[in-house]
């Protein structure tokens, strides 16, 4: 009974792990809104660190967050250095492309609670009354990560974040 039990983990076990396996190589999370404001608004809402942190809800989720910023006051090679609770982690972001008032690239390197490099790109599209507003995270998949992704729905949890900051985002941006 025991051997028979055993064999049965290992099988489910293998499972896991062969199916993660099969699993994309790469990730792209994203959310959208419409803000009735105009464009350039928006864009110096993102482009600058200090002003995107007044919105930013991994900001918000850790009251005793240590940040510094470092580079360009705003635009590519602004950088933004965090250290938070478990909610928010450890690393910095970059602004590496700015191209007013349309896009802002930036790199997230994740240093805690596991390492990570994405891209993060905020695109701005006017739409009429009203501005489109998409922000996405894409990056590689560790095999590691292909095996939590199995466990955890992590378009759902960034997803969440995402659209709050968007809403975060609307309500400034439309005062």
């Amino acid at each position: 009974m025991l051997k028979t039990i055993a064999i049965i983990v290992v099988l489910l076990i293998g499972g896991v792990l062969l199916y993660a396996a099969t699993q994309p190589d790469t990730f792209r999370i994203h959310r959208t809104a419409s803000i009735k404001a105009p464009p350039d608004k928006i864009f110096a809402l993102i482009n600058d660190l200090r002003r995107f942190n007044t919105w930013n809800p991994y900001e918000r989720k850790d009251p005793n967050l240590k940040g510094s910023y470092s580079g360009a006051v705003s635009g590519k090679g602004a950088v933004y250095a965090f250290a938070g609770n478990q909610d928010v982690g450890k690393g910095s972001v970059e602004i590496t492309d700015s191209a007013p008032p349309h896009k802002v690239s930036m790199q997230l390197h994740m240093i805690e609670p596991m390492e990570a490099r994405n891209n993060v790109e905020f695109t701005i599209e006017p739409r009429g009354d009203s501005t489109s507003v998409t922000w996405a995270m894409h990056g590689p998949v560790s095999y590691f990560g292909k095996i939590v992704h199995l466990f955890l729905n992590v378009d759902r949890m960034v997803g969440g974040d995402f659209e709050a900051g968007l809403a975060n985002l609307k309500a400034v941006a439309e005062r």
